[in-house]
């Protein structure tokens, strides 16, 4: 448990903890939140706060507008992680804001961070205390809520959304920062035209993440005084590029997906580079590329699967740095493809049929004669004919016209698209045998 401590004496605190917001015209690059109509503004104005999950990317302000909000409504702030917290420290906490209050009428501002690590019975724990008052809740993730957290909790929580911070507001953060440098890197006292621009621009829209890299920099600078590109550079360099395995990784997957599935092979690339330097699975990578070569690609070119199946193959083989090359060749070539969802479309179709037709029975001619020497009705062996084709049904009649698979115009398709009409059209205007 942590009711507002700060780092020890013996270890100076990060910058980011340092230059933390302490009121709340310190806080950028929040306004839909803060400004007229925000849903916090209602909180600040009339100063009672509200049990809340803030759900966002790292370094978006979650934790520090929580203080504030303690702040503004006079409560005790008790700071928690579901990493470190069990239930009985919850109840142990549940139980010091009721006495909080019953002794010196003061509320409890519980925010416990990556709430999502907490299970179902965890989050059972809060739900009495946060319905009748006891304390005022307030989680904060960097997930998706409504997967990782249960309804019940949900429902007795306002959800609110923090974005990415601006540019502009990241640029904000650091200047502020960089004001009070006396405080930090007295040192250092001078530095290059667009620094923080060039900062704020790849830090993504995380406040911590910015103000590590100028904290970092600084100390890179302190022989020279001065804060320059090519120490950024250098730094940047040698800096693991920010991912997590939350909504950052979603996000950048599902933009490498529909770069594929939008036949733009650079921003594919782009986005499978993104992917590999951020340190994801490169196994994971490939299995979205098979995937897609079936699921967007599919028939139109049957070969882009076996391009994408051989680049696995070639990861599993090699390894990387060497396989980027396999790896960039599939994602390029099912980029490059004709598209046709036909497969997943007919899928689709499937499931409806067997939904309609659970049980058809298997026409007579079509079963297994070894076990049962009884059937009488002849099967037509289809390469007996010209063609290699005869049109007798393959399900009960009851079922035709069964049109589960519709391929499409594009690629190697449109000639499957020509044969299968000519075959439809011939079962549809067949003779009973």
């Amino acid at each position: 448990m942590n009711e507002g401590a700060i780092p020890g004496d013996h270890h100076p605190a990060p910058l980011a903890w340092r230059m933390r917001p302490i009121a709340w015209d310190e806080v950028e690059g929040l306004e839909q939140l803060t400004g007229r109509g925000g849903s916090l503004t209602g909180m600040v104005e009339h100063k009672r706060v509200l049990s809340s999950i803030f759900y966002g990317p790292p370094g978006t302000g979650k934790t520090t507008v929580a203080r504030l909000l303690a702040n503004v409504a006079q409560s005790a702030f008790v700071q928690l992680s579901a990493v470190e917290t069990g239930v009985p420290e919850v109840k142990r906490c549940i139980q010091a804001a009721r006495e909080r209050w019953m002794g010196y009428r003061q509320g409890t501002v519980v925010f416990l961070d990556e709430i999502h690590r907490f299970n179902k019975s965890q989050q059972d724990v809060l739900l009495p205390a946060v319905e009748n008052g006891t304390l005022v809740l307030i989680g904060a993730t960097t997930e998706n809520p409504w997967v990782s957290l249960n309804a019940a909790l949900l429902s007795r929580c306002l959800l609110v959304e923090f974005p990415p911070l601006s540019e502009q507001a990241l640029v904000a953060v650091l200047q502020r920062a960089w004001r009070r440098r006396s405080e930090w890197i007295p040192e250092v006292n001078d530095c290059d035209e667009e620094i923080f621009a060039e900062i704020a621009r790849r830090a993504g829209g995380d406040a911590r993440l910015a103000l590590n890299v100028l904290e970092r920099l600084a100390t890179m600078s302190h022989a020279s005084g001065r804060l320059d590109r090519s120490t950024l550079e250098r730094f940047w360099k040698d800096a693991p590029h920010y991912h997590d395995r939350g909504d950052r990784h979603y996000d950048l997957t599902s933009a490498f997906i529909k770069s594929i599935r939008g036949s733009d092979p650079d921003a594919a690339l782009y986005w499978f580079g993104r992917l590999l330097v951020a340190g994801e699975d490169p196994e994971f990578v490939m299995r979205r590329v098979v995937i897609h070569a079936a699921e967007d690609v599919g028939l139109a070119d049957p070969v882009a699967i076996m391009v994408a199946e051989a680049a696995y193959a070639a990861l599993r083989h090699v390894g990387l740095p060497e396989a980027r090359i396999p790896m960039a060749e599939a994602v390029i070539y099912v980029a490059m493809a004709p598209k046709s969802n036909a497969v997943v479309a007919a899928l689709e179709r499937l499931d409806q049929a067997l939904k309609r037709w659970p049980d058809a029975p298997v026409p007579e001619e079509l079963r297994d004669r070894h076990y049962n020497p009884r059937i009488t009705k002849p099967y037509r062996y289809p390469h007996d004919e010209p063609g290699h084709f005869l049109p007798d049904l393959h399900v009960p009649e009851a079922l035709e016209p069964l049109l589960l698979y519709q391929p499409s115009t594009s690629g190697r398709e449109a000639e499957l698209q020509k044969r299968l009409a000519g075959w439809r059209q011939k079962r549809q205007s067949r003779e009973p045998h």
